[in-house]
């Protein structure tokens, strides 16, 4: 069987395109990123633990997200930046733990520098219905000053997989739901055969956006980080 190929995105600091375990190993030594993190050393104020956090879906790992948070935020500030990048639909509830469903909740309040050391990695669950399962692990921490006033800082995420539409292997933009659980079908559409498509039950083909969670619950995005 052919190897899975895997997803790639580019590094903020320096647009080289990588694979999610290969911008883990990057961004430790990006000279962009190092000269990034000089500058903003020089701000007043005391150090604190940043921490590289590495965050992907839980089925596939095709979307992932490599972030550098405070070590003074919070696993709420966390659980936001997830539902407004990936997850938000309709204001399920969410939760963190160490191994998933059977292990004990980590409460919201707890602050990154309490839970994360590296090697570290909690299982993030939104909605205990239609759930979408999110693996972060901490990869990386520097001593130093934060790169935004925000408690997160997106360094690199995937760019969005490779659909083809289920009717001409055109790259697909849209997503039918009743093909899926009707037909057990993709729904995979391309801009073309969405216009033509003739399934009504479930509503109009939904966009096709760079989360995890499409198709699930009705979520269509925006999949756009917060800040």
């Amino acid at each position: 069987m052919a190897r899975k190929q895997q997803t790639k995105g580019k590094c903020v600091f320096c647009d080289r395109e990588m694979t999610r375990s290969g911008l883990a190993r990057h961004l430790r030594t990006c000279p962009q990123r190092q000269e990034a993190i000089n500058a903003a050393n020089q701000a007043s104020g005391e150090d604190q633990p940043m921490y590289h956090l590495q965050v992907q879906d839980g089925w596939a790992g095709d979307y992932w997200l490599h972030l550098e948070m405070k070590g003074t935020a919070t696993l709420k500030d966390l659980d936001r930046y997830l539902r407004a990048i990936w997850l938000e639909c309709c204001g399920h509830l969410s939760r963190f733990s160490i191994g998933g469903w059977g292990s004990d909740d980590i409460p919201m309040s707890r602050k990154i520098a309490q839970v994360f050391q590296v090697g570290v990695e909690l299982t993030h669950i939104y909605d205990f219905g239609t759930s979408s399962v999110t693996l972060v692990k901490a990869v990386d921490v520097r001593q130093g000053k934060p790169l935004t006033r925000h408690p997160i800082f997106l360094m690199a995420r995937n760019e969005m997989p490779e659909v083809k539409c289920m009717e001409c292997d055109q790259p697909a933009a849209w997503l039918c739901m009743e093909c899926i659980y009707e037909f057990n079908e993709t729904g995979a559409l391309c801009d073309e055969h969405a216009r033509e498509h003739p399934h009504g039950n479930y509503g109009e083909p939904m966009p096709w956006v760079n989360s995890p969670r499409v198709g699930m619950c009705g979520y269509d995005g925006p999949a756009t980080p917060p800040y």
